[in-house]
């Protein structure tokens, strides 16, 4: 599929492998398009409630600050995703798995307008450990956009460069990385993000 990158979030691929899910919503008017975009850029931004907004949600977000704590409110560059997934967390994400908010970028023209959300695995804001707290390798991105063209809406997720994290860990947190990233990089990113695209897109009254 080709890319919807008006915002240049989505880095070139390299190495490791892909991920893309995306959703289109089709509208009869640009007023109706402009409506959703509006709406789906709002959930987009919205973290905290992604789970609720999934329609088969597998992990939960908490949007923090720098220092690891609790955020409500959009999401901003510089800000931290703690991710709760099934199963058992790494000692050095204290449980959790950690991505940084690197890049949030918008393209606006008559006809296209789009939001890109750029994010990277990332160390344990918690604790001074610069250990990579994820499953994927810090090469690994992943990109949220939402984006529309006339009357189309898309919301879309891309993984870039996934690799699973093997790298300075101790041996339980490796091997987690290992099980963990060789089934995300198969299964749970799309199933996630293709949930997610659905409920960022979904019917709205505007």
């Amino acid at each position: 599929m080709e890319e919807k990158d008006y915002t240049g979030t989505v880095p070139e691929k390299f190495d490791g492998g892909n991920i893309n899910a995306e959703r289109v919503a089709e509208l009869h008017n640009i007023a109706a398009a402009k409506a959703l975009f509006i709406a789906a850029r709002k959930r987009l931004l919205d973290v905290n409630n992604w789970k609720e907004i999934s329609k088969q949600p597998i992990a939960e977000f908490s949007l923090t600050d720098s220092n690891g704590n609790e955020v409500s409110g959009p999401v901003q560059e510089g800000m931290y995703f703690r991710i709760d997934i099934p199963g058992p967390g790494t000692k050095t994400g204290n449980g959790f798995d950690w991505v940084l908010v690197e890049k949030i970028s918008e393209y606006q023209l008559e006809d296209i307008e789009s939001i890109g959300i750029r994010v990277r695995p990332a160390s344990n804001p918690k604790n001074m450990d610069q250990e990579i707290a994820h499953f994927y390798s810090p090469q690994t991105t992943s990109t949220f956009t939402i984006t529309r063209e006339n009357t189309k809406v898309t919301a879309a997720v891309y993984d870039r460069n996934t690799k699973a994290n093997t790298d300075d860990l101790g041996f339980l947190d490796k091997l987690r990385n290992m099980l963990t990233g060789a089934v995300g990089i198969l299964a749970f990113s799309k199933i996630q993000w293709e949930s997610l695209t659905d409920g960022l897109i979904k019917d709205n009254n505007c």
